[in-house]
């Protein structure tokens, strides 16, 4: 699944989460305080259009960013100089996860223009003297631009992460199929190829974006949480606490990803075999199109009663799984509103404020929720990765997990059976 497309993949990801974590640390101890003695520093009331960008505190940071994937990128370029897919796989990664970079900068330049349109619109809403109707207009416009950069930046984006995914595709494809006669005896050997290498890539594809962006945010918006938590001093019950808004959104994202993980942690076998109960169901029916004593009535309706019983199984597993996912979600959209009440009644905050608050809390706490929002997905993922699995167990020689085993089992003692039939 990923030797075919990286190079020396648990080398290669190990490595990467290695030099990130190096690197945000040489950014916020050493690079940054740099950048501020020789006069990048940001002002103090940030740019919330298009200038942000070229602040002179950003274009700082843009260039280590360069750097640090350029430097990279080129030593694992050097290390897989044989690897066929090395141009795509390290990259295409780098421009990934840079292009994201730019995605959640984006984010914050919104974020910023919260507060100057949420303060005009509360001073309008209460008739403070001075505001005339192209103040509106011209935030209006300023909005524009950042929203069709986003655009243009989101479509660009897929576009080039589409045929990302379809190259770690191919290169699955190519492998597998280089070794067909190691797989070929394996239950839905021809499924496995065809579909769960394009599943597994589209699946990885939504998963492994929202993941880099969920870092993403994180390194970018924490700080911006932090100096926002200067304007919320007292929470509900609980009283003052430094940094509020910083361990709320800590706190309750994790109640929310420890919640769902335990009452979902069923899920992904039952989809595995929801996956293998279809595929035998397929497969005979498959047969039967060209051997007449194949697919006979008490077969088939043996296999689909084996898929009904699954389903009815998986929905009651769902069913438990939604209600403590949906409560949650209900719980979430409340949660900040009832932790600011003492804040608003003292009137700490004006609305412009508040707007910024809420949509950095919620940048935090989303990228913290990233099992939350993201488990269904994951399920799938891992579901698909168990039947891929024995793809690389039998390419290693090494035994085949016991739910194929047991399959193998089955299909030579019906062999025995139809060979001794007189």
């Amino acid at each position: 699944m990923f030797h075919s497309f990286f190079p020396k993949p648990k080398i290669f990801f190990t490595s990467a989460i290695i030099w990130a974590f190096f690197a945000i640390l040489g950014w916020y101890f050493i690079v940054e305080g740099l950048g501020r003695s020789w006069g990048y520093v940001m002002p103090e009331q940030e740019p919330y259009d298009l200038s942000y960008f070229l602040v002179p505190a950003n274009l700082f940071f843009y260039g280590y960013l360069a750097l640090c994937l350029a430097a990279f990128g080129g030593v694992w370029t050097v290390i897989a100089k044989d690897h066929p897919w090395k141009y795509w796989s390290i990259w295409g990664s780098l421009l990934i996860i840079a292009v994201t970079y730019f995605g959640v900068q984006i984010s914050v330049v919104i974020n910023n223009f919260r507060r100057p349109f949420g303060d005009l619109l509360q001073n309008a809403l209460s008739k403070q003297p001075g505001i005339e109707v192209w103040d509106f207009y011209s935030l209006q416009i300023v909005f524009a631009k950042i929203a069709f950069l986003s655009m243009a930046v989101s479509i660009l984006t897929d576009f080039f992460t589409s045929h990302y995914i379809f190259r770690w595709r191919t290169a699955m494809n190519d492998f597998y199929m280089s070794k067909w006669e190691k797989l070929r005896h394996i239950e839905g050997a021809s499924q496995r190829v065809q579909e769960d290498t394009m599943r597994f890539s589209s699946t990885l594809e939504a998963l492994g974006i929202t993941l880099i962006n969920s870092v993403m945010t994180l390194v970018v918006f924490l700080p911006i949480l932090f100096a926002l938590s200067s304007y919320v001093s007292e929470l509900p019950i609980i009283g003052e606490l430094p940094h509020a808004l910083f361990w709320l959104a800590i706190v309750w994202s994790i109640f929310g990803t420890v919640l769902l993980a335990t009452v979902g942690i069923k899920l992904p076998g039952l989809n595995f075999r929801n996956q293998r109960v279809e595929a035998a169901y397929r497969k005979e029916l498959v047969y039967g199109e060209d051997h007449a004593d194949r697919a006979q009535p008490p077969t088939v309706k043996e296999l689909y009663s084996n898929v009904r019983k699954n389903y009815f199984r998986m929905y009651w597993h769902y069913l438990y799984f939604n209600v403590a996912r949906y409560f949650y979600i209900q719980a979430d959209a409340v949660f900040l509103l009832l932790m600011l009440v003492p804040t608003i009644v003292a009137g700490k905050i004006t609305y412009g404020i508040y707007q910024q608050i809420a949509t950095a809390f919620g940048q935090v706490s989303n990228s913290f929720q990233y099992l939350v929002n993201s488990w269904t997905t994951i399920i799938e993922l891992l579901s698909i990765h168990k039947r891929l699995v024995a793809f690389e167990a039998a390419i290693d020689d090494k035994p085949l997990p016991d739910i194929d085993e047991r399959y193998l089992q089955r299909e030579a003692e019906a062999g025995e059976l139809a060979a001794n039939k007189p």
